[in-house]
């Protein structure tokens, strides 16, 4: 009896031995439980944008299933997405603890974050055109937009627009190129040569002698050959908010209209105001209204002047090509015959026009609907045209200088009203307010024809120059020069004053080409 006495307890000892051996293998082996340390916190609430996501043991795991869950949450979305991820943790120090799986913990934190959404920026696209940019949702938005301006010329939709990655860009960068339909065939259908071996060398060899045959009105192809954008057209990738998106259909109408923007007309041989006017489809009375150079429908232009013109054009420039038949009347250029002892604006009509007719083939080239050049590659003369002969000068004309320093220009040329008392309406000159005794000097080099009183313009001397015109410098104080005197350019030749029919000191000055007076503003350098 004592023996199983011992026995029994000897069990038991044994028994609570293996107990506590138990307690501490689940304590220190077993993940779900933290083991006690004396160090300090040793499990951590972990909360997301003040939300409660799991318990861990340490606070080092909690940025790497942070990263794990931001990346779940980048993957499921093409999009860029921007949301909150504040993190927080409270530390406890635990005997023994219960921590939570780290998948429940990152599955914790994709809810959060998916439910903390900030913005989302939307894979689109930047067209850029010159100065014009309008982003879009898709590369299928940038197509039909760039399709659109391209169908405004192609009636039989024989063009298409493809894109394709710029190589030599260092982002993502898009490049437009426009084809047409048989090119497209052609790279998805490759042609097979038939000829192998030495026939294809005779058919080459027959190919390349071949006599080339005229080819009849018939034979050429009527209509649009080629188009492409005249402008660099650049698509670049880029993520933004739904805001900054344009709608592919009000992108459309603002590519395409029309916008009125101003250029530079240079005036050439034979052109007129009225003959510009009928060119460039401008009324004149708004040409003259741009260019404060033109008083009025008989304001004289000269060759190589610029005028400004307004000219309707859209944000993109679709140059293309087309091919026509076209019976028409013609004219023969212009043949001239230099004389030089003519000055430059003067002119002779030897031989007067008359108008041919003529069938053609023309390749003309277009800037939108503007015609920027036309070639004739074939031509059948019905009846000819006789050409324009215009003998001119050569000579370049003396420079007209302003005839005083400084002075206010106090009346202009044309019509005025009356400053004094028998003064004309219409004044023939210029006037420069000026003190009496201002140097006036000759404009240009010359021959004095009249120093002296004259009628209205109290003293006044006249000049001839060698091209023909006269200048007359009135209302002066003292002559400095005589009848017949030769006179250089900037000699002084007078002083101002207020005598004749006058309003106050000053120069009254007229320039007259043909023996009437023009505007004098316009001939001065």
């Amino acid at each position: 009896m004592k023996y199983i006495t011992q026995s029994y307890k000897r069990l038991r000892i044994r028994g609570i031995e293996i107990a506590i051996l138990a307690i501490v293998i689940h304590i220190f082996f077993l993940p779900v439980y933290t083991p006690f340390e004396l160090s300090g916190d040793n499990t951590f609430s972990v909360f997301l944008n003040g939300i409660h996501v799991g318990m861990v043991a340490t606070q080092e795991e909690v940025a790497g299933i942070l990263k794990e869950a931001r990346r779940k949450i980048a993957a499921a979305s093409t999009e860029l997405v921007f949301v909150d991820s504040e993190i927080t943790m409270e530390g406890s120090e635990v005997l023994w603890g219960k921590v939570d799986d780290p998948e429940l913990v990152l599955n914790n934190m994709v809810n959060v974050l998916d439910s903390s959404r900030h913005q989302t920026m939307h894979r689109s696209y930047t067209v850029k055109i010159n100065e014009f940019m309008v982003n879009l949702s898709s590369k299928e938005e940038v197509l039909i937009l760039l399709q659109a301006a391209i169908n405004q010329y192609d009636d039989e939709k024989k063009y298409h627009v493809e894109l394709s990655l710029d190589a030599e860009r260092e982002l993502s960068v898009l490049t437009s190129e426009v084809l047409a339909q048989e090119e497209i065939n052609a790279t998805e259908t490759e042609a097979v040569s038939t000829s192998a071996g030495i026939d294809y060398v005779v058919d080459e060899i027959f190919a390349s002698v071949e006599p080339a045959v005229e080819k009849d009105f018939e034979d050429y192809d009527n209509g649009l050959i080629s188009i492409n954008f005249g402008d660099t057209v650049e698509v670049v990738e880029a993520y933004l908010s739904k805001d900054e998106l344009t709608d592919v259909n009000l992108a459309i109408a603002e590519i395409t209209k029309e916008e009125e923007k101003n250029e530079i007309y240079e005036v050439i041989e034979g052109d007129t105001l009225s003959g510009i006017s009928l060119k460039t489809n401008i009324p004149m009375e708004k040409i003259i209204e741009m260019n404060e150079t033109l008083e009025n429908e008989n304001s004289i232009i000269r060759i190589g002047d610029g005028l400004i013109i307004t000219v309707p054009e859209p944000e993109i420039t679709i140059e293309r090509q087309e091919e026509r038949y076209i019976e028409e009347d013609y004219e023969e250029e212009v043949i001239y015959i230099d004389n030089d002892d003519w000055y430059t604006y003067q002119t002779v009509t030897l031989q007067e026009p008359s108008a041919g007719h003529r069938k053609i083939v023309a390749l003309t080239s277009y800037h939108n609907n503007k015609e920027v050049s036309r070639e004739i590659i074939k031509e059948e003369i019905t009846y000819e045209a006789v050409p324009k002969i215009v003998e001119r000068g050569t000579k370049i004309p003396p420079i007209y200088l302003k005839p005083l320093m400084g002075g206010r220009l106090s009346s202009g040329f044309g019509s005025r009203k009356a400053p004094t008392r028998g003064a004309s309406t219409y004044h023939r000159g210029v006037d420069w307010a000026t003190p009496v005794g201002t140097a006036i000097t000759a404009s240009a080099a010359g021959t004095v024809t009249k120093a002296g009183w004259g009628s209205g313009y109290g003293y006044v001397i006249y000049v001839n120059h060698a091209d023909g015109r006269q200048t007359r410098y009135a209302h002066l104080s003292k002559l400095l020069v005589s009848n017949g005197q030769t006179v250089t350019q900037g000699q002084k030749i007078a002083l101002s004053g207020n005598t004749g029919i006058s309003s106050g000191p000053h120069l009254h000055f007229e320039i007259l080409i043909g023996g009437g007076q023009v505007n004098p503003l316009k001939y001065l350098d």
